[in-house]
């Protein structure tokens, strides 16, 4: 079936909501709100009934069902001052009043068509990018086909990540060889953020550039060029998409994040309250950690099925205690049952197996944190920290090889990320753990350079000190570390570090024994 309304479709066989033939991002339990809302537009539907049949009678709170009517309202233009569309019927409940005609079956094809520039869109309710095609520099017509893979395999990626809106290939191919400037492609496509790139090829080489541009303050976040051989084409077409891909996940988040702060405390949702949680637990102190989880809990508040923010509550439980700011026994269990509401809200959501799985390392269950890592790494090939995380749970397990190649492959993917110093320092604990003592102190330093009170740098570049018998060093790197955490101990590394095998433990405490630790 098929309603429209004012300029809207939506269109419940391909459950999509779309106006002016632009698709609008639209979260499924709105969708499905605005859907019932519709098919009974013939009378109020009630609170309770809403809850029955979106929430299937689970418990929600008056929040939750707040927040997700002012997101349908949103969805199709519509707002609660105005309620042209939805009407809020005090003490009975809510309905659709505005004028509808119904369809089966597809719409007929219209040709494609440029929106005019004065047809402003609204953006829709999470940040939504455009990929142009690839301009093709090598003056040979026949090779568009390179360039035009590489902007479709940026557009599938990025679709895989599901917490921003990425315009299908279709409308952004529009603009394919015509001289546009990218404040008319974003007004015309309802979009905040613009990837653009080129390509040449000479020979057997290839160079790529590519910038992502935030259209609204009219700034490059991210700029990057690529030469590479073209040996195999495929395989430096996967290459080169990837690397652009985890470049450009983490700019979105930090420019979320700034967009999130400006804005007065009464207007944040859920969404923003994650984006300025997020600018808080990149900085990897114990202040900021506890800020962003007040932050998550608010968010929760606001939306108790909202998986990311549970997933990532969880996971900033966990790394607290890892690093010594929190008591493990009192911390597992309430992170825990976060990691479980998260992946039980939205089991397609990295986040959330991240969360779990960093939750079961320290309930020592290896097999099942494994599990969890690789199951988030599915869902997301080009998830950096979880690459990390994935990596020391694999030092932790034994499997000190793989956590190293691990660590590697999230500073490959993602060099400019907030969390690299947490890269650099699960790299530097896999090269202790495989005795490479001057490679774990090159690695602790390269983190602390970038994070100078990272605890988990200052607790390898320690024991790596002591293994090495270097007295000054070893002093120096202690004092640090019982700066960074004062109550450091041996019976605290042996009591909370989840090492499966005994000789990884007794290899730790010692460096930890010859640098003076007691």
């Amino acid at each position: 079936m098929q309603f429209l309304f004012q300029d809207h479709l939506l269109d419940t066989d391909r459950r999509e909501l779309s106006r002016e033939q632009v698709p609008i991002a639209v979260e499924p339990q709105v969708f499905d709100l605005v859907v019932h809302l519709m098919q009974n537009r013939n009378r109020v539907v009630s609170k309770d009934e809403l809850i029955d049949k979106i929430w299937r009678g689970r418990s929600v709170s008056e929040s939750t069902l707040t927040s997700r009517i002012n997101a349908a309202r949103k969805a199709i233009g519509d707002n609660g001052a105005n309620q042209a569309l939805i009407r809020t019927i005090a003490r009975k409940g809510f309905r659709f009043v505005g004028d509808v005609q119904t369809q089966h079956g597809a719409v007929p094809p219209e040709p494609v068509r440029i929106v005019q520039p004065q047809a402003v869109f609204a953006l829709p309710e999470r940040p939504a990018i455009a990929v142009l095609p690839f301009t093709n520099m090598s003056g040979e017509a026949e090779q568009d086909y390179f360039s035009d893979g590489i902007s479709e395999d940026i557009i599938t990626a990025l679709s895989k990540l599901r917490w921003f809106f990425v315009v299908a290939r279709n409308s952004s191919f529009v603009y394919k060889g015509r001289a546009v400037h990218i404040h008319e492609v974003a007004r015309e496509l309802g979009v905040r953020y613009v990837v653009e790139g080129s390509v040449r090829r000479s020979g057997g080489r290839v160079r790529i550039s590519a910038q992502l541009n935030d259209v609204s303050t009219g700034s490059h976040l991210w700029a990057e060029r690529y030469d590479r051989e073209l040996a195999d084409i495929f395989a430096v077409q996967d290459e080169i998409t990837e690397a652009i891909v985890a470049a450009v996940e983490p700019q979105l988040y930090a420019a979320e994040s700034f967009r999130a702060q400006q804005k007065p405390p009464g207007s944040l949702d859920a969404w923003d309250l994650v984006m300025r949680a997020l600018s808080h637990y990149w900085r990897i102190t114990r202040e900021d950690n506890a800020a962003a989880q007040k932050l998550l809990e608010e968010a929760v508040a606001v939306d108790p099925a909202y998986g990311k923010a549970l997933g990532l509550l969880a996971a900033s439980h966990m790394f607290g205690a890892h690093m010594g700011w929190a008591d493990m026994a009192a911390t597992v269990p309430v992170a825990e049952r976060a990691a479980l509401a998260a992946v039980e809200a939205d089991r397609e959501d990295a986040w959330a197996h991240h969360g779990l799985a960093y939750t079961y390392l320290f309930r020592r269950r290896f097999d099942d944190a494994l599990a969890e890592f690789e199951l988030a790494l599915r869902l997301n090939p080009n998830f950096a920290m979880a690459h990390a995380f994935h990596g020391v749970t694999l030092c932790y397990a034994g499997r000190w090889q793989d956590g190293d190649a691990a660590a590697r492959r999230a500073l490959r993917l993602s060099p400019r990320d907030p969390l690299a110093a947490i890269y650099c320092g699960v790299a530097a604990y896999a090269r202790f753990v495989g005795r490479d003592y001057e490679g774990a102190v090159q690695m602790a330093r390269e983190s602390m350079r970038q994070r100078g009170d990272f605890v988990g740098a200052h607790r390898v570049l320690t024991a790596a000190a002591g293994m090495l018998g270097d007295p000054a060093l070893a002093a120096s790197a202690l004092d640090g570390l019982r700066r960074a955490q004062p109550e450091v101990s041996l019976a605290w590394i042996t009591r909370e570090l989840p090492m499966l095998r005994e000789e990884d433990r007794a290899h730790y405490l010692e460096g930890l024994r010859r640098a003076g630790m007691r």
